[in-house]
């Protein structure tokens, strides 16, 4: 009996189904911005991180408009251990003096950036790597922590900003020349200094301010738990309001969703957050009816 083995077409229909199923959803989010935080296992681990600059060009050569914010807290956590500077956390937020400042610059604004800007170039885009320092485009004041035990009291964070404002100009410039902004999460106060600022928060307002049409939140879970560790696939701001009231989600989730509800009440239609640790996470979140987390919707 002749064994029948096979050939180099296999899995051809499977490919084209693919390829459809694509179709609407590039129709559909043609000419948009698309924001995506860029954090989690997706930043250190290798194959990921080429899948991830493959679907950053990809959903550019498409038509669409992505704009990359990344985090680093793995890479400045090692870098402060090497300087044997101590970390601490205050609800989730990093704690930053001067030396602490020093080394995220360094980090997230040198390292970092141009690593991305590098593996997105490699894989055929135009990117271009920037803080909020350049053009001072995102200006930022100290923030204050309100204290968890004591509202009325305020915990001082170091140089650890709030977003003032963002000028969106120096995004939608580098947009109209068919490049892919990649941005580090340091603002600049107005006499100069710089400040640390959460990249979620950045992501979620700069998602705002460029009415995006989504906000991809790449993270190390499979989106959004509830208490059993189920994950919601959808979820409504409502919904999410009462698991940050009965503690479901609490610790350094907390900042991914206070950003995310806020940009997804102040006109960013879809706000996805979605488990990087998925090969091509963010192809399959926007491209094809198979969801890889937390859908929020705007209303």
């Amino acid at each position: 009996m002749t064994q029948i083995l096979p050939g180099p077409n296999a899995g051809t229909p499977d490919k084209a189904r693919i390829l459809a199923e694509a179709l609407p959803y590039i129709r559909r989010f043609h000419g948009k911005t698309i924001v995506v935080k860029f954090g989690g296992n997706a930043m250190v681990d290798a194959d990921l991180q080429a899948d991830f600059a493959r679907d950053v060009v990809l959903l550019k050569l498409v038509g669409m408009n992505p704009v990359v914010v990344h985090g680093g807290g793995p890479q400045i956590e090692k870098m402060l251990n090497e300087l044997d500077i101590k970390s601490e956390f205050v609800q989730g937020m990093r704690v930053t003096d001067a030396a602490t400042m020093d080394v995220v610059e360094m980090v997230l604004g040198g390292a970092v950036n141009k690593d991305i800007v590098t593996l997105i170039n490699k894989a055929g885009g135009k990117a271009v790597g920037l803080t909020g320092q350049d053009g001072a485009f995102i200006r930022a004041r100290k923030l204050l922590m309100p204290s968890k035990d004591k509202p009325d009291e305020f915990v001082d964070l170091g140089q650890v900003g709030e977003i003032e404002s963002i000028d969106p100009s120096v995004i939608t410039a580098l947009e109209a020349g068919d490049f892919i902004p990649v941005v580090a999460p340091i603002g600049v106060g107005h006499e100069g200094e710089s400040f640390n600022i959460n990249a979620d928060l950045v992501a979620g307002k700069l998602a705002e301010v460029l009415r995006a049409e989504k906000l991809v939140m790449m993270t190390n879970t499979p989106g959004v738990l509830d208490q059993k560790g189920k994950l919601l696939t959808g979820v409504t701001p409502r919904q999410i309001d009462e698991m940050v009231a009965d503690g479901t989600l609490s610790g350094g989730m907390l900042p991914k969703i206070s950003s995310a509800l806020e940009a997804a009440r102040s006109g960013v239609k879809t706000v996805h957050i979605i488990d990087g640790r998925v090969p091509h996470a963010l192809l399959l979140e926007v491209l094809t009816d198979q969801g890889v987390g937390t859908l929020i919707r705007s209303k």
